[in-house]
């Protein structure tokens, strides 16, 4: 009797931070969902490490990669060899049919490894501006696939595929009040939702813990969701407690469909994985670009949004809690405003991108390995649309929980 293919492994490089972390576990989930066996191969930073931990049905690697900054050179490099070293002893002796690369310090490696041992290989490209493991891999990869249609003319691959951004299932829109109940808020006062992104946090919560007072005096009613990153957090709940308002507050939140869920309104860095988390949930969002991402590719993400009427954005030199203050007003005030940001947003959510990231990578393994999936499976009932990219507005624009703080 025959035996069977074994189902193929696909390894998924996605780690750094949240935002090439869950896009890449939006991805896995729907390869296992199809019957592929999945390695994801993470940092060793605490955002990833929180975020595996329950993971069921997966294996789980840690890179010794490091980002490449200034003035670390060396770190990077020693780094970069030894996840190469380590990404090479992996795939000896499983070797993955294919290897995704996220984008971020992590990438590089595994990607190189998997091609040396035969492997497909893709890359996602998440941001307008492409980042520099991305650039440096497109050449060599199988294919590319990009959230920005920009983004495919700045890689050099020809077969580059937009699919949009992959986002967990769970990102679609919530009713607020049973969120803001889950999360010990009360469910019939508006909420406003902080988030800095697992970097560049300082600033923001500066500006925004500036003007609290005012924003207490004039929405007395207004509750909180702070996501302070993991210096601030005591500082903001103190912050909170002194004008006595409502607020969860924490450093991170895994469960950020809750926190989305809950809001009326986000204050938000534009890295491109919580952008197309507040356009699956339709969150009307005012954008503070981190001003130091690289490339500027913040600034690029934010201001694509804006043209197409989908945020409200703020270069962070020019943030003060005076304008910052007048936005949130006109955002919570203006029911009209709002309906037109979430029309909006409608052009930047795509729910089936991790389906159609996974088809282009099963459709690439070679038909005795195909023969063990289940290749009906879908997030959706309906069949793939083709992605168009959003167009300008016509017309006039604008650019498990911690204890509430009561």
């Amino acid at each position: 009797m025959q035996n069977k293919a074994p189902k193929p492994l696909i390894a998924i490089a996605c780690g750094g931070t949240g935002g090439h972390f869950f896009p890449g576990l939006a991805v896995a989930e729907a390869l296992q969902m199809r019957g592929c066996k999945l390695l994801l191969l993470i940092s060793p930073k605490e955002v990833d490490q929180q975020a595996v931990r329950t993971l069921r049905g997966m294996e789980v690697a840690t890179l010794p990669a490091v980002g490449l900054e200034q003035g670390r050179g060396t770190a990077f490099l020693t780094g970069f060899i030894r996840s190469w070293g380590m990404a090479r002893r992996l795939f000896r002796t499983h070797r993955p049919a294919a290897v995704l690369g996220m984008g971020g310090f992590t990438s590089a490696p595994p990607v190189l490894a998997g091609i040396r041992r035969g492997s497909m290989a893709f890359l996602h490209e998440a941001n307008s501006i492409p980042g520099r493991a991305n650039r440096w891999l497109a050449h060599v990869v199988d294919e590319a696939f990009v959230y920005f249609q920009e983004a495919s003319g700045r890689l050099w691959q020809q077969r580059v595929q937009t699919t949009g951004m992959p986002v967990r299932s769970q990102f679609e829109e919530q009713d607020p009040g049973a969120c803001r109940v889950a999360l010990g808020l009360k469910p019939d006062k508006p909420v406003l939702l902080i988030m800095g992104g697992s970097q560049g946090a300082t600033t923001l919560n500066d500006l925004v813990l500036r003007l609290l007072p005012s924003l207490a005096l004039l929405e007395p009613g207004l509750q909180f969701i702070h996501l302070t990153g993991q210096r601030d957090a005591e500082r903001a709940r103190a912050a909170y407690s002194a004008t006595g308002r409502k607020a969860m507050v924490a450093p991170f939140l895994t469960e950020m469909e809750m926190a989305l869920g809950a809001a009326t309104v986000a204050i938000s860095r534009a890295g491109a994985s919580s952008l197309a988390e507040i356009a699956a949930m339709g969150i009307p969002s005012i954008l503070v670009p981190y001003p130091t991402a690289a490339d500027n590719h913040q600034y690029f993400n934010a201001r694509a949004f804006a043209e197409t009427g989908a945020a409200r954005y703020q270069l962070q030199a020019k943030a003060t809690p005076e304008t910052l203050l007048w936005e949130i007003r006109e955002l919570l005030k203006e029911s009209v405003v709002r309906k037109v940001i979430r029309d909006a947003l409608r052009q930047w959510a795509f729910p089936q991108a991790a389906d159609a990231v996974a088809q282009a990578i099963i459709a690439s393994l070679p038909p005795q390995s195909r023969s063990q999936l289940n290749l009906n499976h879908s997030s959706s009932t309906n069949e793939l649309p083709a992605w168009q990219p959003p167009m300008p507005l016509t017309g006039p624009s604008r650019a498990t929980a911690p204890p509430v703080v009561e």
